[in-house]
């Protein structure tokens, strides 16, 4: 029996192989794969709050969408300070809904989980990074590096304070990404690992064919876990982007 490897399933298949110079940029099955999940996430939003404009008793579907807008404007306009919100509710949105439907996606047998990837999570992350500072930069300028000092610490452990604060606030960018990608890496890999296992077991016949069934149980709970991971890695990336956006509108 060929057993394959429960890493197998995060390798990169090209699919339109393309080539720039000596970097690859091919066009793999996990771009398809972010692809089809944002689709079809676009084309329930349109049919639901465009074309029917909603409905005085809301579906499922019009439940779950309107509980993610919600979501997103509340925790918008209550992490981020004086107001100032809403105009970052839209980002909030978006990357929220992006990693989200990437999640579940891979939760869909065949397919692939792009946030499995540290290059997806890595870019997500920058991309947060790089607009915080650029906020802040032209919100407060040369204030900004308050942020690097704290008020009321002792010119005597600036020498020691500053490092630690320059370090902390370059450490979120790897934050933000392994968080991700480790989350959802280790828990499909668990998966696998699982349901490797019950194969084993039922495909041996006797006295195993019967107790392959606990297998099952167990691998039917990861598989409500990793789904409730999925959301929850979604709204601690929007929780954690709110609050850098926070500091670089407030200073703190």
């Amino acid at each position: 029996m060929i057993i394959s490897s429960p890493l197998e399933q995060f390798e990169l298949i090209p699919l339109i192989p393309l080539f720039l110079g000596s970097l690859d940029i091919s066009f793999t099955h996990s771009s398809l794969f972010m692809c089809i999940g944002l689709t079809a996430f676009l084309a329930l939003f349109r049919m639901i709050l465009i074309n029917k404009g909603g409905t005085i008793v809301p579906n499922r579907w019009q439940v779950f969408l309107e509980g993610i807008f919600q979501l997103c404007m509340s925790l918008s306009n209550d992490t981020i300070e004086g107001g100032k919100g809403q105009k970052y509710f839209p980002f909030i949105f978006v990357a929220f809904s992006f990693i989200l439907v990437c999640n579940l996606t891979g939760m869909v047998p065949y397919s692939f989980t792009a946030t499995s990837h540290l290059s997806i999570t890595l870019a997500l992350a920058t991309m947060v990074f790089l607009g915080y500072l650029i906020i802040g930069v032209r919100k407060h300028g040369i204030r900004l590096l308050e942020l690097f000092y704290p008020a009321g610490v002792s010119l005597v452990l600036a020498p020691l304070i500053v490092p630690i604060e320059i370090i902390a606030q370059m450490s979120r960018i790897i934050s933000l990404s392994v968080r991700l990608f480790a989350n959802m890496m280790a828990g499909h890999t668990l998966l696998k690992v699982i349901a490797g296992f019950a194969w084993q077991m039922m495909s041996l016949g006797t006295a195993l064919f019967i107790a392959h069934i606990v297998t099952l149980g167990v691998l039917t709970l990861l598989i409500g876990l990793e789904l409730a991971v999925a959301f929850i890695q979604a709204y601690v990336f929007a929780v954690l982007t709110c609050i850098y956006l926070n500091e670089s509108e407030n200073l703190h």
